[in-house]
């Protein structure tokens, strides 16, 4: 399955909620959908969901338009929003059931699909309690269980671990590398980029409703910006000498900064490799204990704070 974001714009009066944003992704792939407040990225979401129409552009589902052929998009396309809908007297496998039966699933096969999903989102357990009474890890448990019913190729997932409690977030990691590795292609938004970077397989940044970058992880953590060109941050230890060793330091022409964090020091370092090498170099010369040295591995974190100005429209 090959996803194609073609030159969407969507405006709200004068203001352009997303601006020509063209990007693609594939089965198998986990894509994080990062930007600032007010980027575009739910709004995109719910255009992916058939739910907003966009001013200008398609999206294509290998080849598909979900804009010409909506009802064809929609049976591809599991949408998890960023809340669960109050629903006050409805449980959770009458909720599921009833989407099952909007799916067009009878009889035995609906009971069978319901009860499939329910396993595989844990859900077993709580089917007879109603909505209201869930957990916001439960109720994001039935939200992605509702996107699966119908057995989507792709999943568009608005903030799914927000205000989930570390076991939850683990295991929705969990849940979302099963699903790709079912060939589901997987386009997920969160602010929790140190998470994005443990589960996706890319990202898409964007930022007042355009494009910044978007690629594989390792493209992105290995492309240097003007930014991750200028400093490369080290982490050292030395054993009882750290506040010798960060007078030294702040003397080579090389460092811009140096401080210490507990009992490690952290140095940003203008250069390429060969100067963290003179550097190592330098400090077992002056015979410094150091028993730690490395360079801390730009993450996604990094890539969106160097790329991003926050800006909102």
């Amino acid at each position: 399955m090959k996803i194609e974001v073609k030159n969407l714009s969507k405006y709200f009066g004068k203001t352009k909620a997303v601006d020509d944003l063209s990007f693609t992704f594939n089965s198998n792939e986990v894509m994080g959908f990062v930007g600032p407040n007010g980027a575009g990225k739910t709004t995109t979401m719910r255009i992916f969901a058939t739910l907003e129409e966009p001013t200008f552009g398609d999206i294509l589902l290998d080849g598909v338009s979900i804009i010409e052929e909506p009802e064809k998009a929609r049976e591809k396309i599991g949408y998890v929003p960023d809340s669960l809908p109050l629903h006050n007297d409805i449980t959770v496998h009458e909720y599921l059931d009833f989407f099952a039966r909007a799916y067009g699933l009878k009889g035995e096969k609906r009971k069978k699909t319901v009860q499939q999903i329910e396993e595989f989102t844990n859900l077993t357990g709580i089917g007879d309690k109603t909505l209201q009474a869930l957990s916001k890890g439960m109720k994001q448990r039935v939200c992605l269980a509702r996107s699966l019913v119908h057995d989507p190729d792709i999943l568009i997932m608005d903030e799914p671990a927000s205000g989930l409690d570390p076991r939850a977030r683990i295991e929705l990691r969990e849940l979302l590398r099963i699903l790709s590795s079912q060939g589901k292609a997987i386009l997920i938004s969160s602010h929790i980029l140190a998470e994005l970077s443990e589960i996706c397989t890319g990202a898409i940044i964007i930022e007042q409703g355009k494009l910044i970058t978007a690629g594989s992880l390792e493209k992105l953590l290995t492309t240097k910006t003007d930014e991750t060109k200028r400093a490369q941050k080290i982490i050292i230890r030395a054993r009882g000498k750290e506040k010798e060793l960060i007078t030294w330091v702040l003397q080579l022409p090389f460092v811009e900064q140096a401080f210490q964090i507990g009992e490690e020091i952290e140095i940003d370092v203008v250069g390429e490799d060969e100067i963290l090498i003179s550097l190592l170099s330098q400090l077992v010369k002056e015979e410094f204990p150091i028993s730690e040295f490395r360079k801390l591995r730009t993450d996604l974190e990094t890539v969106f704070m160097n790329l991003t100005k926050g800006e909102v429209q």
